[in-house]
C-alpha cells in the first residue's frame, strides 16, 4: 500500500462554531492531531470560530501553523497573533492560491458556504489532474451526510464518475481521517462519461 508523506494539510472550516459543541470538539481534535503528527497546518488565519479552535489545538498539541487571511479581514482586526507562520493575502482568491500551493492535502470541517467552496475547488482540481493532493472531509456529528447524498445523486444522474464520488476520504475521527488521507491513491478514471 503506498503512504503518502504528508507534511501540511490545509484545512476549511467554519468561522462560526455552529449548533453543537460537538463541532468545536471534532475540530480541536484535528488539531491536536496534526500537531502530534508533525503536520503543519495551513488555514485562514482567523481567531474565528472552528478556525480558532483548530488553529490553537494545533499550537497546543506542538504544531505549527500557518495562517493565510485576507487584508479585508486583516485590517478588521481577526488575525490570530500566536502562530507560528502568518502572512495576509490581498484577496481570498490569493489566500485560497496560497493555501492549495503550501498543502499536501486539504480537510474540510463543518461550516458555511465558503468552506463548502474552498472543498468543492481543491477536490476539482484533482479531478481534472491540475493537483494530486487527497482532500477530506471530518464528519463531525454527520455534517456532511446530505451533502454526500447530494453527491451520490450526481453520480445516478451520470455527472459524476463512480470512482470520483470515492476520491474524496471521510470520517468523523480525525486520526482515522488522517491515516485516510496518507493511504490515498489518485483515482484516474476520466470524469467523462
Amino acid at each position: 500500500m503506498t503512504h503518502r508523506d504528508i507534511k501540511s494539510i490545509a484545512v476549511f472550516c467554519g468561522s462560526n462554531f455552529g449548533g453543537s459543541d460537538e463541532f468545536a470538539n471534532g475540530a480541536r481534535d484535528l488539531g491536536k492531531a496534526l500537531g502530534k503528527a508533525g503536520i503543519k497546518l495551513i488555514y485562514g488565519g482567523t481567531t474565528k470560530g472552528l478556525m480558532g479552535v483548530v488553529a490553537d489545538a494545533a499550537l497546543a498539541a506542538g504544531g505549527e501553523v500557518h495562517g493565510i487571511i485576507t487584508a479585508r479581514l486583516h485590517e478588521k482586526g481577526q488575525s490570530h497573533e500566536g502562530l507560528t507562520f502568518y502572512e495576509v493575502a490581498q484577496n481570498l482568491r490569493q489566500r485560497k492560491q496560497r493555501m492549495a500551493d503550501l498543502a499536501d492535502a486539504f480537510v474540510a470541517l463543518p461550516g458555511g458556504i465558503g468552506t463548502l467552496e474552498e472543498f468543492m475547488e481543491v477536490w476539482t482540481m484533482n479531478q481534472l489532474s491540475e493537483i494530486d493532493k487527497p482532500v477530506g472531509l471530518l464528519n463531525t456529528r454527520g455534517f456532511f451526510d446530505k451533502f454526500l447524498g447530494f453527491v451520490d445523486h450526481m453520480v445516478v444522474e451520470k455527472f459524476l464518475p463512480p470512482a470520483h464520488r470515492h476520491s474524496t476520504s471521510v470520517d468523523a475521527d480525525a486520526e482515522v481521517l488522517i491515516g485516510k488521507l496518507q493511504a490515498y491513491q489518485r483515482i484516474d478514471v476520466p470524469k467523462w462519461m
